[in-house]
């Protein structure tokens, strides 16, 4: 059936004024908002997001108070912010739910300063504790879960009845969940995952104090994983970057709220960088997904003056496409024999590259191959970024990110 037309529009006008109160309060919730759009939808009982949208139950967004939708809407785009929508997997949906509700909602609570009476609906105040009696916000939704499951009576893990049992002893902050999972999948697209890490990335840029604790943990593993790479990155080009330095700030700016950086003449660019990723056999799906990541953040980081070209290699060299920003950057994988050569990269610019050589190469791999003699390098500086503790190239500049499998 269709929704009145002069009903949709009250309600896009509330859901509105709700985003812009979040914004005010919470500008990390309010930023991530406006990456979400609102839908309207009927099959809906209360409210739910698929990871792309958020949707609202007619009856249930009534029901609601102005205190009450703002919750909900930070409810909904936290579980977007700390993915859970795309990390079912194998889990019992239902101790899966309660245990990433417990998470958002303890986040949430702390954002208002513990104040469980900001995370109450209709009367009912929201679950909020881990089984151990700890603030949900210490523990990832999968410790969580773990917790709930070590605590039911063996192989119970099914029954509704213990699992509401053992959730009525844990914790006194309720037991009822505020929001429907059903449209979580974890067959969501990569590119839609990664798109939600940048948006969680830029909004942290907002310094208001509302980052939720989760999220907090999450970039410091994230800064912990990458600065020390891109940080020997810089000191590879930092000498020929010289277009913005934010010492000192731009004059026009001092005394005021906002930090700019001020620019310098003459602008230059470094046009001539080449990463290489490793696509061989030893490199999961989420390994090369990785390598992407911190490609793509170099290249923020350096804020348009990085240039060059990105290929893929295992015993020879593939595909090498030239980018100028991070928009260039088509996530693929090529086919792959399985093997690993780190010497091919440089047979192919000494016989292939029909181009100036590269400034530097920067190379992503996990390591496990015989290097090459330095001397047959082409003097070329190279950066090796290892995904794990075991290998140590013999020469070259090394850095070190968090590998994953």
């Amino acid at each position: 059936m269709a929704l009145d037309k002069s009903r949709m529009n009250e309600w896009a006008k509330r859901l509105m004024l709700s985003k812009m109160r979040v914004l005010a309060s919470h500008g990390f919730y309010g930023m991530l908002l406006a990456h979400a759009p609102f839908a309207m939808d009927e099959s809906c009982a209360t409210a739910c997001t698929d990871g792309e949208k958020i949707y609202f139950g007619p009856d249930f967004l009534d029901s609601l108070s102005d205190s009450e939708l703002d919750f909900i809407l930070m409810h909904e785009i936290l579980h977007i912010a700390l993915q859970h929508c795309f990390r079912y997997n194998d889990k019992d949906d239902d101790i899966f739910n309660i245990a990433c509700d417990i998470v958002v909602n303890s986040n949430i609570a702390h954002s208002f300063g513990d104040n469980l009476a900001r995370i109450s609906v209709h009367g009912h105040p929201s679950m909020n504790k881990a089984p151990d009696g700890s603030d949900g916000y210490l523990h990832t939704a999968e410790e969580v879960y773990e917790m709930i499951i070590s605590k039911l009576p063996r192989g119970s893990e099914s029954d509704s009845d213990d699992l509401l049992d053992l959730l009525d002893q844990i914790s006194d902050q309720g037991t009822d969940t505020v929001d429907d999972h059903s449209r979580w999948d974890a067959k969501k697209s990569e590119q839609l995952k990664e798109a939600w890490n940048q948006r969680v990335f830029d909004a942290a840029s907002i310094n208001d104090g509302s980052i939720p604790c989760s999220i907090e943990k999450l970039l410091q593993e994230r800064k912990e994983g990458t600065l020390d790479w891109r940080s020997i990155l810089h000191s590879f080009v930092q000498e020929e970057i010289v277009d913005y330095s934010f010492n000192p700030p731009d004059k026009r700016f001092d005394g005021g709220d906002f930090f700019l950086p001020d620019f310098n003449v003459p602008a230059e660019v470094v046009k001539n960088i080449l990463f290489m990723v490793d696509t061989s056999g030893s490199m999961s799906d989420k390994m090369v997904l990785q390598c992407y990541d911190e490609i793509f953040g170099a290249l923020q980081q350096f804020g348009g003056a990085l240039e060059g070209y990105i290929g893929f290699f295992d015993t020879t060299v593939m595909e090498v496409m030239p980018f100028s920003d991070d928009n260039d950057l088509e996530i693929i994988r090529p086919n792959s024999d399985g093997n690993t050569c780190f010497s091919c990269i440089f047979r192919h610019l000494k016989n292939c590259w029909d181009k100036e050589l590269p400034a530097s190469v920067i190379i992503l791999t996990d390591g496990y191959a015989p290097f090459p003699k330095l001397k047959d390098t082409l003097d070329i500086p190279v950066l090796w970024i290892i995904n794990n503790d075991d290998v140590t190239p013999p020469w070259g500049r090394i850095a070190r990110i968090k590998g994953e499998n």
